[in-house]
C-alpha cells in the first residue's frame, strides 16, 4: 500500500508543478478509488482548465495518464477533475448511457453515442457491461470514436 501512497503524492506534486508552470493558482488532492485515483483540482483558476468543454482538463488527464501508466496497477487509471466539472460531465455521460440502452431496448435498434474519447468510451461501455441484456462496441478509427449499444444476440 505505500507504493500506490507514494505513487499518489508523486502525481499530485507532478500535477501541482504542470498547473503552477500554467500560471494556475490550484490546490491539489486525491481520492483513491477501487479502479481509479481521482486528483481533484480547485481554485479560481480552475475555470481554465474547464473552458472550451473541458479540453485542457481532458489533456491534462491524458498526460498524467500516459507518463504514470506504467506505474499503475492493471485496469487503474488516473481521473483529474477540477471544480467538479469532470464528475458532473461523468454523470450526464452516465444518464445518457442509460437512456440510449432503455430506447435500444425498446425500439430494438442499435443506438450510438459519440465522438467520445477514450475515457468518456470506457466510461459507456461500463454502464452497459452492468446489462446483461446489453452490449456496446467503439467503432472508428481516430482518437474520437462512436460507441454502438445495442441488445445482445440471442
Amino acid at each position: 500500500m505505500s507504493e500506490q501512497v507514494d505513487l499518489r503524492t508523486r502525481v499530485a506534486a507532478w500535477v501541482d508543478q504542470v498547473v503552477d508552470a500554467m500560471g494556475l493558482e490550484l490546490t491539489v488532492s486525491t481520492e483513491e478509488h477501487d479502479d481509479h485515483l481521482r486528483i481533484v483540482l480547485e481554485g479560481d483558476d480552475g475555470e481554465w482548465l474547464v473552458r472550451r468543454k473541458g479540453e485542457g482538463l481532458d489533456a491534462l488527464q491524458h498526460v498524467v495518464n500516459t507518463a504514470f501508466k506504467h506505474e499503475l496497477r492493471e485496469n487503474h487509471h488516473f481521473t483529474i477533475d477540477c471544480l467538479g466539472y469532470r464528475k458532473s460531465r461523468d454523470a450526464e455521460l452516465k444518464q445518457m448511457a442509460h437512456y440510449l440502452m432503455e430506447k435500444a431496448k425498446t425500439a430494438g435498434a442499435p443506438q450510438e453515442i459519440g465522438p467520445l474519447n477514450p475515457y468518456q468510451r470506457r466510461l459507456v461501455h461500463l454502464v452497459v457491461a452492468d446489462d446483461a441484456e446489453m452490449t456496446s462496441e467503439s467503432i472508428g478509427d481516430a482518437f474520437l470514436k462512436t460507441v454502438i449499444i445495442s441488445k445482445r444476440k440471442a
